[in-house]
């Protein structure tokens, strides 16, 4: 038996491997989120003819099922995602590609509903929700495997062509996920020893396109543009808003208003019973709703917290695909949270973006699971280590390591990730 290799029964037995700050922060935002779709889940399961207990039972069965995911993952060698993730890269691609196929055979004109494709036993599947954590692993990889050349304008360029190509798919029907994975991805390049002037030309260039595009397309009926006047519009609506018509974002409002510091009580939400979205997309203010300011104050705490231990659990992670696979994702979450937050009080345009662990909704939560499974897996390796440390370096001064050896190991983690390539 290998010297550091741990007997099955042993795993078996302690499964939550990773960071045990961020297992307790899941489970605090499971429990939340149990509670939160129980209670506003009625009114659309009943115009779903359905009934409220069994759209809870489905969402438990989600969550125990996310579970379950995120204690495999972490229990995989991080560096096994690097060479997975070109497959989950032309996976996303190619169900991107057919959701604007097949998912438009059903859908009606700005309904949103052709962000769906239908598959055997999933049934409903978000092919822009898999896509936004396996893009963000992928360009995590290639950051490290082509780090001594991303100084290039060529190294640079090809790097950013398989985000251009994702966001590109996603753009036309979920703008607010195209822009949160440009975001992301923008914010791992800058992290990684590139050339800042080509960083900021890029930006610069997309921004007003984007704006071009835009205003072209609120103007014309255009393809991928199509849906500009959709987006204007609700920019329009949260820059005037009209507080005497009913829609799902005013009473998200009168939801948040009415929570004051201390809420209504656990169940005892009034707005949850007349919304089409309180269990998923203004789901937070739900919350506040029956919790209040306070509630509301520790949900984003707990956020905000489970960001901090990813950017130390990315700090402390020696390989380079580790610590951008770790900031991408933490980003990703802490992103979409306080997106979703912002949305629900009020703050900002409506997105249609769920709560991470919290929002009632199969494929975004799996999702999810699947990003903190991939962070949990670089945190039990980062354990390890530190631990290895300690017991080679007992009794020494247990200073930082040099620069050398940190490069001996991202050295050796490109190169492990090249041989499984060559192997595949």
């Amino acid at each position: 038996m290998a010297k550091n290799s741990i007997p099955l029964h042993r795993k078996l037995l302690n499964p939550f491997k990773g960071d045990m700050a961020i297992w307790v922060i899941f489970i605090c935002l499971a429990i939340i989120s149990l509670i939160a779709v129980y209670s506003s889940i009625g009114y659309t399961a009943i115009i779903t003819h359905s009934t409220p207990e069994r759209a809870f039972i489905k969402h438990l069965a989600f969550v125990a099922t996310t579970f379950v995911v995120v204690i495999a993952l972490s229990n995989i060698n991080y560096r096994r995602y690097a060479s997975l993730s070109w497959f989950g890269y032309l996976l996303s691609v190619g169900l991107l590609v057919a959701v604007m196929v097949l998912g438009h055979k059903e859908s009606t004109p700005g309904s949103g509903t052709n962000r769906w494709i239908y598959l055997p036993v999933i049934n409903q599947f978000q092919p822009s929700e898999l896509a936004k954590i396996i893009i963000i692993v992928y360009l995590a990889r290639l950051l490290a495997l082509e780090k001594e050349t991303l100084h290039e304008w060529k190294t640079f360029r090809n790097v950013l062509i398989p985000v251009f190509i994702v966001t590109g798919l996603i753009l036309p029907d979920n703008l607010s996920t195209a822009l949160i994975i440009g975001i992301v991805c923008f914010a791992m390049l800058r992290l990684a020893p590139i050339n800042v002037g080509y960083w900021r030309k890029t930006i610069l260039v997309l921004a007003i396109l984007g704006t071009l595009g835009i205003l072209v397309g609120a103007k014309m009926d255009f393809g991928p543009l199509a849906r500009s006047s959709t987006w204007t519009s609700r920019i329009d609506n949260w820059l005037h808003f009209d507080e005497d018509e009913l829609t799902q974002e005013s009473m998200a409002r009168m939801a948040v208003a009415s929570g004051k510091f201390m809420g209504v009580g656990i169940g005892s939400t009034v707005q949850a019973r007349l919304m089409t979205q309180a269990h998923n997309d203004l789901i937070y203010a739900i919350i506040m709703e029956e919790s209040g300011m306070l509630g509301g104050i520790l949900v984003f705490l707990l956020y905000a917290f489970l960001y901090l231990r990813c950017i130390r659990i990315a700090w402390q992670c020696r390989g380079t695909f580790g610590s951008m696979t770790v900031a991408g994702l933490g980003t990703l979450i802490f992103l979409q949270a306080a997106i979703h937050m912002g949305v629900s009080v009020g703050a900002l345009p409506v997105t249609g973006q769920t709560l991470p662990f919290v929002s009632s909704g199969g494929t975004a939560y799996l999702c999810m699971g699947l990003a903190l499974g991939i962070i949990q897996s670089v945190a039990h390796d980062v354990n390890q280590t530190a631990g290895a440390n300690r017991k080679t370096t007992s009794g020494e001064n247990n200073g930082p390591d040099t620069k050398e050896e940190n490069d001996l190991i991202e050295e050796q983690e490109r190169l492990t990730m090249k041989i499984k390539e060559i192997e595949e």
